[in-house]
């Protein structure tokens, strides 16, 4: 019953479609039938303004977090094994970030999970998370793509959670390999644009 509500409480949170409710709410429009048809912040940014781009990629960001300390209010509950707290904590993140990708609230029809990831990793390991942030920001600013600096990013997780998690190292290890195929397959599109010098360069700063 524990491993159970935590999956369902982890993929209904991360099905919350911030990007598709915030332009049909206050715009009127379906985010994916505009820009790059992505249901996520760096869409938002392009089609949307700076504004509502910095809101949905908080709001991404903020439930990856609340998914991922789901397990916390549930220690009443716990089994007593080892690395419990844990595992709960994998278990809700990976089912968040399915649920941002395949999100139900949204004919499952998502965005690709990168902020959600952030805040999932920020709510259980904050070095391994501003490494990453980190990885992301140089390749971003170098390149001004976002597609790249997420990518490069998802390949590093594994890497620095070994280095970062420690006694934790090898189930996290697992689960950074998982999201960052996941992460990396959502990004299937952009790969092609990259190699073919298509894809768009992105300035959080503008409009």
């Amino acid at each position: 019953m524990l491993f159970a509500i935590v999956i369902f409480a982890g993929y209904l949170i991360g099905s919350f479609p911030s990007a598709v409710w915030i332009g049909k709410i206050f715009h009127n429009l379906d985010i994916r039938e505009h820009g790059s048809y992505n249901a996520g912040a760096t869409n938002t940014f392009r089609v949307l303004g700076k504004t509502w781009g910095w809101f949905v990629l908080g709001l991404d960001v903020g439930k990856g977090f609340l998914a991922a300390s789901v397990p916390f209010f549930l220690t009443s509950w716990y089994l007593g094994f080892k690395d419990e707290q844990l595992i709960l904590q994998l278990m809700a993140s990976f089912f968040a970030i399915l649920g941002h990708v395949f999100p139900i609230f949204a004919n499952f029809r998502g965005g690709k999970g990168v902020a959600t990831t952030l805040g999932i990793i920020l709510s259980i390991n904050l070095d391994t998370a501003l490494i990453c942030l980190g990885i992301f920001l140089i390749v971003f600013l170098f390149s001004k793509f976002v597609s790249l600096g997420a990518i490069v990013a998802s390949v590093f997780f594994p890497v620095v959670s070994f280095f970062v998690m420690k006694e934790d190292a090898r189930i996290m290890i697992i689960f950074s390999i998982l999201i960052s195929l996941i992460v990396i397959f959502s990004h299937k599109k952009n790969i092609g644009r990259l190699w073919r010098g298509e894809e768009n360069k992105m300035n959080f700063l503008g409009r």
